[in-house]
């Protein structure tokens, strides 16, 4: 409850004021957004299946570090306390037997489709994004205003029920000489993925070409800069396709539920 005590002493009007521009039809990723809160990324599930990913998400806390449940039928959370999420996030993606069939900024019609619906709020690698700046690391997809560059490699999760599928990572480029400060500033926030998975040779871990990523932009990487690559909260996507689920719904990469929960709130 560390996170929900902490919002009683907090302005949280930058996040509120996210959200209400994502509700009225502002598409953007949200990195480098209200800076200093927390962000979530999102998968909703019918009933049926949320057993399988809570217990998907236990085994794999490093890719899916989860925040918050809702209740079945419910769309809002305890992290944003009147929030909505069917419209509160900037673009969301409809899966239908494990493929994807539509991106919408609402997802209120889909919503509708099954009453029991179970939200999940999966920790955020954007969250720690702000104190790796404050410490004088840049963060590439932030100064060039694209999208985090995210790839799928070959490291398989671990399985759950009816679920199953490979890791999903984000990489930022570091320069060599600050590639540990990266990894303790990252490693303070576990429950948001916390420090690297894997620093350099993308090849290592099943990705052949940096500069075509699977989901997001790529981003250049500087002379002596390394890769490096952190867990992400799109694993579960990849679950959802290697799996053929009937039908979820998730935020579209890189663009993600801000709460209101400080980000200090999860530092260690």
């Amino acid at each position: 409850m560390i996170a929900t005590d902490r919002l009683r002493h907090v302005d949280t009007q930058p996040a509120r004021a996210a959200r209400q521009r994502y509700r009225d039809g502002a598409i953007e990723p949200t990195s480098g957004i209200a800076p200093g809160f927390t962000q979530a990324n999102l998968i909703v599930l019918p009933r049926d299946w949320a057993f399988d990913f809570l217990l998907y998400a236990q085994r794999n806390p490093k890719p899916c570090p989860v925040l918050d449940v809702s209740d079945p039928g419910s769309p809002s959370t305890i992290l944003a306390p009147g929030a909505d999420l069917r419209t509160d996030l900037p673009l969301y993606r409809i899966w239908r037997d494990g493929k994807l069939a539509e991106e919408t900024p609402d997802a209120s019609k889909a919503w509708a489709e099954y009453p029991d619906l179970v939200a999940f709020l999966i920790g955020c690698s954007f969250t720690f994004e702000t104190p790796m700046v404050e410490a004088g690391i840049e963060i590439r997809h932030m100064t060039d205003k694209s999208n985090v560059p995210m790839y799928l490699t070959d490291r398989p999760c671990r399985p759950a029920g009816r679920l199953k599928g490979n890791m999903v990572v984000s990489m930022r480029p570091i320069p060599a000489s600050r590639v540990a400060d990266a990894a303790t500033i990252s490693g303070r926030f576990p429950a948001v993925h916390g420090s690297p998975v894997h620093v350099g040779a993308p090849e290592l871990i099943g990705i052949k070409d940096v500069s075509r990523p699977d989901f997001g932009d790529a981003v250049r990487i500087e002379p002596g800069e390394v890769p490096v690559f952190w867990a992400c909260g799109v694993t579960p996507q990849a679950a959802v396709m290697a799996s053929g689920v009937p039908f979820a719904i998730t935020h579209a990469p890189g663009h993600m539920f801000v709460t209101d929960v400080p980000d200090s709130a999860y530092h260690v």
